[in-house]
């Protein structure tokens, strides 16, 4: 399939060791990206909801899984100014493509746990 050179340049090229794509890619596709992103797939929620609601995920690993996620554009930090700090999370437009993606894996996964767990 032929593609025109402009196209190279705004498509990544995951088996490409130097592609950009490939970190994204690293950071999307962990548990615990994967796991925000269906946490918040229908709400809004602060930073010690969205922790119980996943269950598992240390403070540190959620707060700085939360900063990649919104520096790559997934998710959007809402603070607050009031005393106690309020900050709540929610997708973006780009962060509601993504969970699409990453739902259908998710429906897949726990539909064929059994199957998966069989082969062990």
């Amino acid at each position: 399939m032929s593609e025109k050179l402009s196209e190279k340049f705004t498509r990544g090229e995951l088996l490409n060791v130097n592609c950009p794509s490939r970190d994204v890619l690293k950071r999307i596709t962990s548990r615990w990206s994967v796991l925000i992103l269906l946490a918040l797939r229908e709400e809004t929620l602060r930073f010690s909801e969205l922790r119980r609601k996943i269950g598992g995920v240390s403070e540190r690993m959620l707060a700085q899984t939360l900063r990649y996620m919104e520096e790559d554009g997934f998710v959007e930090r809402i603070a607050y100014d009031v005393v106690p700090p309020h900050v709540e999370y929610r997708l973006t437009s780009l962060g509601r493509e993504v969970e699409g993606q990453v739902t259908g894996l998710a429906d897949w996964l726990e539909s064929n746990v059994h199957r998966i767990l069989k082969a062990h």
